[in-house]
């Protein structure tokens, strides 16, 4: 048992468990996901790989009822696929923005970056398998090189520790294992497992992708994962509900994908946190399935929780068109109750973007809510120095790897083949799955796009993570690449600072690449074909679903075995990829006095500056390994670098996690302080870990992003903001900080910081917090792990006492 000056956190450990659960007495615990009767429920599968757990709209709308009867008001779309998975209907509340909501998704997806250390960090709970439908995703470790199948065979010699320990622990836990080249998370998931009304949560940001089938998909760090895999409620701050309405349609060169680089724009990276976006109106009906997923997948951009459409024909065609149509006439039962927003209901902000007058749009560099109509982009590059020499090109990703846009694109390379021209920039092409993959190629679409140039990557990531050994460019070279991806912060695609990166659809990148320029306007500008003459593009124009029916290619499907609690799951000590964790120290009751500040940061400051991809992908399942990038791209405002602080201790300058190691050595604990909207991108949780490992007790910024301040608390570190944002020029990067009051922490109450300055002379600010009740006990137990495994703990023993 976990102890605190002699005093037992037990109590505390009942208060989270009781916190998580309705069920009494508190030392029970049901491990069975809860059975609602029902006159003989239908039986419509989850997925073809699941044929025995089933979509369950009829305990929805019970749920669902419940709360509108107390609510007695209107609901969004978003609102009753919360409400209607809410863990206690008759007595937790709903309030929008204030409120946390206990729910119970319906099932977990893990991409094997973030899979590592989650399954880690399940195996610490001591629990025989996962007790609700999981799966992990092979996708994030494969690095772009030469083309898709040479790079997939070095994925898999290079990563055969990490793909055979996460293979032997999905079938050890009951979790379906997706194997290298099966293509990206998003993509899977859309094509087998999203259906209207789910709650999916899944460890990557971009999960809301799902949103594209009417699903709330949300992206959490590994620690909430664990918690629904354990069947503990899953805790979430009752999102605001942010209304965007379309009119008109889509027509000519503007696709799905400007319609989130318009809404980037106009909300701006941080501008949807804490809300859910919700798209309704006439203009929805002219946007693909997959179209909407590229729409939801890249809200991610301006902080939203998820994002999602109401079920309609077009969802209905998808489900249909990947053998889902017993789900479709199922949600066709439902639509009204469970699928669509009430007419009346209320959103806290209502944006409206006539789809028949949106222009193309190019969003960059640096950041993706820059956002440019293509008739204006030409000017901004010539005022702002930009390079418009275009270098590289690239389609695919997550967002837009979807037969339609392959098709679309493909269309554009026809037209350039047709005049003889090739691409006069480097052009990769990345399908998303397997599935998108093999059907291309059937369909000539592939055969097309390596026609102008294009090379065709495996089914990954790849460059969009940075996993990309670029090579026609040195690092610091200024240069410029255009892509179809959703992110392009700083060094994001191939870790040099100085490549400028545009993201926009993948019809703008084709179109693009045929001119190599920045400035060219495929709308109003020509292209020269090979015989002199010159000629336009005409508007490129797809089949959203092939009509020939989906290739499923190769399978890469690994089904658990029905029992595998006899496998061993094996982690090599002496291992470079993989370490078990050993649980972090509970709070010792004491207030932090005079804690160093590691780095005040200058800026922005993502999930990509705290703890970087690329290259250190490798590390993901090893926490001190990967803890020698914490904060390496981080720009310290003492020197305007990065990854070069002063250690207080010694007076010498050094890299961030050397420093941060040295002050752990002499029990030091340290806080960072930060600016705007820290944390904001991937839900990476190694960003939160790291810090905690190399002895950081709190973060100390003007505001955070949604997910990374969860992954904080999760690990029991103090995530506070300034009670007045001018603060943060108060606190020097050589003062201490001291955070007081600690035993008296409290929901809602600020906590008091005193500055002590190089000089002697000190001065008090508030600070505030979002910690709820539960999460106060995760800090005490020193995370939220901890009290898990405790509760499990007492629980067993409990159990031995009374038996």
């Amino acid at each position: 048992m976990l102890a605190r000056n002699s005093v037992s956190l037990i109590s505390s450990v009942e208060k989270f468990a009781c916190a998580t659960q309705t069920i009494s007495p508190i030392r029970r615990l049901c491990l069975t996901r809860t059975v609602y009767a029902s006159t003989k429920p239908k039986e419509v599968s989850l997925s073809r790989f699941e044929p025995n757990k089933y979509v369950n709209y009829e305990k929805q709308a019970q749920t669902l009822e419940i709360v509108k009867k107390r609510l007695n008001q209107p609901l969004t779309l978003s609102e009753k696929i919360l409400y209607s998975h809410a863990d206690d209907p008759k007595t937790q509340q709903f309030e929008r923005g204030k409120s946390y909501l206990r729910l119970r998704p319906d099932r977990v997806a893990m991409q094997d970056a973030t899979a590592q250390m989650a399954v880690l960090q399940f195996i610490s709970s001591g629990l025989p398998n996962v007790l609700c439908p999981t799966t992990i995703h092979c996708d994030h470790l494969i690095e772009a090189q030469l083309g898709g199948d040479q790079d997939l065979k070095r994925a898999k010699d290079q990563n055969k520790e990490v793909y055979n320990f996460l293979a032997t622990a999905s079938a050890k836990y009951d979790i379906g294992f997706w194997k290298p080249g099966s293509g990206i998370i998003h993509q899977i998931i859309l094509e087998n497992y999203a259906y209207p009304g789910l709650l999916l949560i899944g460890t990557d940001s971009h999960t809301p992708n799902g949103g594209g089938l009417g699903g709330l998909c949300i992206g959490v760090g590994g620690a909430d994962a664990v918690d629904v895999m354990a069947n503990m409620p899953w805790e979430l701050k009752c999102p605001k509900v942010i209304g965007v309405r379309l009119t008109g349609q889509l027509s000519g060169w503007t696709s799905a994908k400007d319609v989130i680089l318009k809404l980037a724009g106009i909300l701006t990276v941080k501008g949807g946190t804490g809300a859910i976006i919700e798209y309704f109106g006439p203009g929805v009906k002219s946007i693909s399935c997959t179209g909407m997923g590229t729409i939801c997948n890249m809200g991610a951009e301006i902080g939203a929780t998820t994002s999602v459409f109401p079920y309609n024909e077009r969802m209905a065609e998808y489900l249909t068109a990947t053998k889902r149509e017993d789900i479709a006439n199922f949600a066709n039962e439902y639509r009204d109750i469970l699928l669509t927003a009430d007419e009346g209901a209320k959103y806290d902000r209502v944006i409206d973007i006539n789809l028949s007058e949106l222009e193309p749009h190019v969003n960059g560099p640096f950041t993706p809510d820059l956002a440019h109509p293509i008739d204006k982009l030409g000017k901004e590059a010539e005022k702002n120095k930009w390079p418009t020499d275009i270098r590289v090109g690239l389609i695919g990703s997550c967002t837009n790897s979807s037969y339609e846009d392959m098709a679309r694109s493909a269309n554009i390379a026809q037209q350039a083949i047709n005049k003889g021209i090739k691409a006069k920039s480097l052009f990769t092409v990345t399908p998303g799955s397997e599935q998108v993959r093999a059907t291309i190629e059937r369909d000539g679409i592939a055969e097309k796009l390596r026609q102008i140039g294009g090379v065709v990557l495996a089914n990954a990531c790849g460059p969009c993570i940075g996993q990309w050994d670029r090579k026609d460019i040195k690092k610091g070279e200024k240069n410029t690449i255009i892509s179809s991806y959703n992110r392009n912060f700083t060094g994001r695609n191939d870790a040099n600072p100085q490549t400028h990166a545009f993201v926009t659809s993948p019809d703008l990148v084709t179109a693009m690449i045929l001119s190599g320029d920045l400035r060219f306007n495929p709308l109003t500008d020509s292209l020269t074909a090979a015989d002199g003459s010159k000629f336009k593009l005409e508007p490129p124009t797809g089949d959203n679903l092939p009509s020939k029916g989906f290739d499923p290619g190769e399978d890469t499907y690994q089904e658990p075995p029905k029992d595998g609690t006899s496998l061993k799951v094996d982690v090599d000590p002496k291992s470079a990829r993989l370490q078990l964790l050993e649980p972090f120290k509970p709070w010792d009751g004491k207030d932090y006095i005079d804690f160093p500040v590691l780095i005040k940061i200058k800026g922005k400051c993502t999930t990509d500056h705290i703890s970087a991809a690329g290259p250190w992908l490798k590390y993901r399942g090893h926490l001190d390994n990967i803890s020698n990038n914490m904060f390496i791209a981080a720009v310290n405002e003492e020197n305007n670098e990065a990854n070069n602080i002063k250690n207080r201790l010694t007076n010498e300058w050094g890299k961030v996690p050397d420093v941060a190691r040295s002050y752990k050595s002499k029990d030091t604990p340290w806080v960072v302080i930060g600016d705007e909207n820290y944390g904001e991108g991937s839900s990476r949780e190694h960003a939160a870990l790291e810090p905690r490992h190399l002895g950081g007790r709190a973060i100390i910024v003007k505001s955070f992003a949604r997910i990374h301040e969860t992954n904080l608390k999760k690990q029991g570190m103090l995530a506070l903001t300034f009670d007045n944002p001018a603060d943060y020029d108060k606190i020097k990067p050589d003062d201490k900080v001291s955070i007081l009051g600690l035993n008296k922490l409290t929901p809602g109450q600020p906590v008091e910081c005193r500055i002590k300055h190089s000089n002697g002379k000190t001065e008090t600010i508030k600070l505030l917090h979002t910690l709820n009740e539960p999460q106060i006990e995760w800090f005490k137990a020193g995370s939220a792990l901890n009290a898990m495994r405790t509760y499990f703990a007492s629980k067993k023993n409990a159990d031995k006492t009374s038996a």
